[in-house]
């Protein structure tokens, strides 16, 4: 399968500049047993930015994620996190992550705010005792995702696009610096998907790096400065617009090798 690559000027510029990036992932590979479900990969997110992952099921995005997060091991190459490794980058809390089915209890009696407050976690100490700043920050996070008024229902009372906001309110309270998100579209009503894009090009103009996978092409100019599709391997990568050429889109959704 050939790959092709055009630059984005931006990128481009940084690297010119020297910059570290935010994330750096090289020559990453990951097998599952004998199936091979990446096989080197290269990709670069600079801070202040958003790159969309583009692919059809099966692709490789989430495993793409899992080996970023930390969640399965490379069978080769390296993920460097503003220039740590994924369990230094974790503990010091730069990293957040959104995956694409919640491991949730949806019955279990928490409300949008506890999962918020979950995001602070990390800092908290083990009493898990939030203070004023801790509030502060969960309470604005709540409101930057529209849910105010929601904050107190139960988790499981809202809707599927709601529950992706109240998530993606967790990430924020945590301030992370680079942010995975899986998926974070997939079944969410129109106003939950403007709401999000509105958040993420806000995070990407505070110097957060966003690295997200996405299902359809329809937002992908509003959302991403960069893309890169993905089949097992990066068969292309580059400006939103250059992903959609016809030509580009078929070496990742073609039935071509």
């Amino acid at each position: 399968m050939r790959i092709r690559t055009q630059q984005d000027p931006r990128t481009e510029d940084n690297r010119q500049g020297n910059t570290e990036a935010a994330l750096l992932i090289k020559d990453l590979s990951v097998d599952y047993g004998n199936l091979r479900a990446l096989s080197d990969v290269n990709l670069r997110v600079d801070a202040g930015t958003v790159c969309a992952v583009l692919g059809m099921n099966g692709s490789g995005k989430s495993t793409l994620f899992k080996a970023i997060s930390g969640a399965v091991r490379p069978t080769a190459g390296t993920v460097r996190i503003e220039g740590q490794s994924t369990k230094q980058a974790q503990r010091a809390g730069i990293l957040g992550y959104m995956p694409q089915a919640e491991s949730v209890d949806w019955d279990f009696p928490v409300s949008v705010r506890d999962v918020v407050l979950m995001g602070r976690y990390g800092v908290m100490g083990p009493s898990r005792r939030p203070c004023r700043e801790d509030k502060d920050l969960v309470e604005g996070a709540i409101r930057t995702v529209g849910l105010t008024e929601l904050a107190d229902r139960q988790i499981g009372q809202l809707s599927g696009g709601q529950k992706k906001r109240a998530f993606l309110a967790r990430a924020l309270a945590q301030q992370a610096r680079v942010l995975l998100l899986d998926e974070p579209f997939a079944g969410v009503d129109t106003v939950s998907a403007s709401t999000m894009i509105r958040v993420l090009r806000d995070l990407a103009s505070e110097g957060v790096a966003v690295l997200i996978t996405v299902h359809d092409i329809e937002n992908i100019g509003r959302l991403a400065d960069s893309a890169v599709l993905l089949r097992g391997r990066v068969v292309y990568q580059g400006t939103p617009v250059s992903v959609l050429e016809p030509e580009n889109l078929a070496l990742a959704f073609g039935g071509g090798q």
